[in-house]
């Protein structure tokens, strides 16, 4: 479990392709503290499990990692976003994030208003009802509020802060970004359908 704030950037070591998976290694963001063999780690959105302590950050990706997500399209050198799992006790400054990636986004444009910048994303296929206007999603692991919902895309709102300690500053027109819908928006929708659901088809009582 994560919360979509983002510690900092690090740096692709390397992907090595095996059958039916990756390994990939990264070199965390400056003065991070070492990983322990078995932490949870979100890069760039996607929650995976470390499999070598030290400096350097490795795991394994699955086939539907690699399906899924845009860590298959990395490369050595390449910025990732990284944030370590949510301890008990923790504050919550984003929402609640889980790293299970729903679909990549495509960004369509970047324009700049008044000291922040607007970015203007497709929606992913399938993924439309879980975009609500001032609901969350998160973008390559960054919490953010949807400030525009249209039919077919959405926008957000990136302060200064924001581009300088993610990747989002380094992201042009063309990239694709990992997307995972809020899990309440997700979850509370299916429970809410359900009920609908059943309550049209429940026998009336005579």
């Amino acid at each position: 479990m994560f919360t979509g704030i983002v510690v900092g950037v690090g740096s692709v070591v390397a992907l090595r392709r095996g059958r039916g998976g990756a390994r990939l290694e990264v070199a965390p963001p400056r003065g991070e503290k070492p990983f322990a063999r078995g932490e949870s780690v979100s890069i760039s959105g996607v929650c995976l499990t470390a499999i070598a302590a030290g400096r350097a950050f490795s795991a394994d990706l699955s086939g539907e990692t690699l399906s899924r997500t845009t860590l298959g399209q990395l490369r050595p050198g390449d910025a990732v976003n990284v944030e370590r799992a949510l301890r008990w006790g923790d504050r919550l400054s984003g929402h609640f994030v889980l790293g299970h990636v729903d679909g990549v986004a495509l960004l369509r444009s970047v324009d700049r208003r008044r000291g922040s910048w607007i970015y203007r994303f497709g929606i992913p296929p399938g993924l439309g009802r879980y975009v609500v206007e001032k609901g969350s999603v998160a973008l390559d692991g960054i919490s953010v509020t949807v400030a525009a919902r249209r039919t077919r895309t959405f926008d957000v709102a990136i302060i200064p802060e924001t581009r300088r300690r993610t990747t989002l500053g380094l992201r042009a027109p063309g990239s694709r970004i990992n997307f995972e819908a809020d899990v309440f928006a997700r979850y509370g929708r299916a429970g809410a359908l359900g009920r609908v659901a059943r309550n049209k088809t429940r026998t009336p009582r005579l």
